[in-house]
């Protein structure tokens, strides 16, 4: 029984303890912009008739924002010469 996106990014926002406010921030710092009523869409019951699936890019640059939230932005690399 495989975990759909869904349910990864379900289990990740309980976990963190996130609401869908920050969720956005989380998003804007990998500059993907998506609406508070567009990431409420993930988490519904399947059936409901507003669910939509999480694709894989949305997935990925929630994971990409959050590493950068908690760990913050990577330094920059200097150039040798």
């Amino acid at each position: 029984m495989a975990l759909s996106n869904n349910d990864i990014f379900k289990k990740l926002r309980v976990a963190l303890k996130l609401r869908d406010d920050e969720i956005v921030k989380i998003l804007e710092l990998v500059d993907f912009k998506v609406s508070k009523s567009e990431i409420g869409s993930f988490f519904r019951n399947e059936k409901h008739p507003k669910y939509v699936e999480c694709g894989d890019q949305i997935l990925r640059n929630f994971l990409n924002g959050l590493v950068i939230h908690l760990r913050g932005p990577m330094p920059k690399k200097e150039v040798k010469k």
